[in-house]
């Protein structure tokens, strides 16, 4: 099979731009009432993310930084930005919190990063429907508490709900806490509709349908700067946390796997194998972990949990601890689930990195055959997803890093077993996806960033494409 590591920066990347060019932009933005960052330790906050998970990444991404920064409060200083940008053709990268994996928001070819920090507001709620507008960088802390408020809350989060913002989200990230319910981000249903500035010497204002908003999902900044969301979102739940402790892994699985398809109102499931279960800070009055006790996460809704008691020891599994949400003392429960069981992992042993597959069902054949070839290296983190119309399992498995060739030899394994690679080890858009150029992400780009200078290097189909003559 080809190879799914990247070895260098894609090609081709434009220049950084020259210190005249430069000088002139930052003049500009002056102009407008903006500030250029330019000092060193400011530029390296601006260009810093997640991707020190990926022993691939790290050594490609490290030191990259950008040229000039800029953070933006009202969305027409982000036309200004954007306008500046395009008349002295320098490149422009967008950040929100920074809280992504993959280096989404780090430049690859300097230029300026513009961070959307100011843009905060929550424009409207609607009370019957619980649509809501909100600008991109709302803190997905904020939105959840001021949603909740109104008898709402989002339907999708990250584990790094309490740092990451929504268009960051909705930008870099795919699923999340919300999953086993509400399935991924790009399915129909969930983004609305967007404000998008487009990237062109007189930058236009536009107000994109579900429809054409869909291309700018999950495009990493690349097609256009957004500036507001306009989201769905569910009647909120007074979700209960729950551990629930197996001593046998066969159990877990099919507990992991029984569960979904109840008729129990469940927002996330997590399964974490017992040797993982000891490198993780548990809330308080959870008892802490033992490698030979396999664990399982769940938020379940309250009228659940009798039900659950009475499952449970049918199922092979003892309730060890539950709190409500929001009312526990330590690390809440949904941080310790998706990328953040990584992150924690790591804390403790840093030689671990992770892989993101979606399993072919039924999920323990594939399982099996992996444990069989890669023995104690792979370590398993599972996470219930609703995938196109049924519940499954992704499988995101801390990996001991044995180096590259190892590391590829893992994921054509999976592949042939009939896993999706979610690649959290490549730059690009569409390796970090499904693997194929989604000729709709490139079309928004070609309307809203003719001179191809948002984020440059992330979007491979734009370098791929056919292009004209003259």
């Amino acid at each position: 099979m080809g190879s799914h590591l990247p070895q260098a920066l894609p090609a081709p990347l434009p220049p950084p731009a020259d210190p005249q060019r430069l000088d002139a932009l930052a003049a500009d933005l002056r102009a407008a009432g903006l500030e250029p960052l330019r000092s060193a330790g400011a530029l390296a906050d601006l260009a810093a993310d997640g991707f020190v998970y990926s022993p691939v990444l790290q050594p490609l991404l490290q030191g990259l930084a950008p040229q000039l920064g800029v953070r933006a409060q009202t969305t027409e200083q982000v036309r200004q930005v954007a306008a500046a940008c395009a008349r002295h053709g320098v490149s422009l990268t967008l950040r929100g919190a920074g809280t992504g994996n993959y280096g989404q928001a780090v430049p690859l070819a300097g230029g300026l990063v513009l961070e959307l920090s100011g843009l905060t507001r929550l424009r409207s709620l609607d009370p019957h429907t619980g649509v809501f507008t909100a600008e991109a960088a709302m803190p997905l802390a904020e939105l959840e508490q001021r949603l909740q408020a109104q008898g709402r809350e989002p339907r999708l989060l990250p584990s790094t709900v309490r740092s990451a913002s929504l268009a960051g989200y909705v930008a870099g990230g795919s699923s999340g806490i919300g999953s086993l319910r509400w399935g991924f981000l790009r399915d129909p249903g969930h983004l609305l509709g967007l404000e998008l500035v487009t990237l062109e010497p007189e930058p236009r204002l536009l107000q994109l349908d579900a429809a054409a908003a869909a291309a700018i999902n999950h495009a990493y900044g690349c097609n256009g700067i957004i500036t507001a969301l306009t989201m769905a979102s569910a009647a909120a739940v007074p979700w209960r946390q729950l551990v629930v402790a197996f001593e046998r892994w066969d159990d877990a699985l099919a507990a992991a796997q029984r569960l979904p398809a109840t008729a129990l109102l469940l927002q996330s499931l997590c399964v974490l194998e017992g040797p993982i279960t000891p490198l993780l800070p548990w809330p308080q009055g959870c008892p802490p972990g033992t490698a030979t006790q396999h664990r399982l996460l769940v938020l379940a809704s309250p009228d659940a949990l009798p039900v659950l008691e009475g499952l449970l020891p049918a199922l092979g599994g003892t309730l060890l601890w539950q709190a409500p949400q929001g009312e526990s003392r330590g690390v809440p429960l949904r941080e310790l689930t998706w990328n953040h069981t990584t992150l924690h992992a790591r804390a403790q042993e840093p030689g671990f990195t992770y892989l993101q597959l979606l399993l072919p069902q039924p999920e323990g054949p594939a399982l099996a055959a992996l444990r069989q070839c890669w023995g104690p290296d792979l370590l398993w983190h599972l996470e219930g997803v609703r995938g196109f119309g049924q519940q499954r399992l992704a499988c995101l498995p801390l990996v001991r890093w044995r180096g590259r060739e190892a590391l590829q030899q893992l994921i054509d394994h999976a592949l042939e077993l009939g896993c999706l690679l979610f690649n959290p080890h490549a730059i690009t858009v569409e390796e970090g996806g499904l693997g194929v150029v989604d000729a709709d992400q490139v079309a928004a780009k070609a309307a809203h960033d003719p001179a191809g200078l948002l984020n440059p290097g992330k979007l491979r189909g734009w370098w791929e494409r056919p292009q004209t003559p003259g």
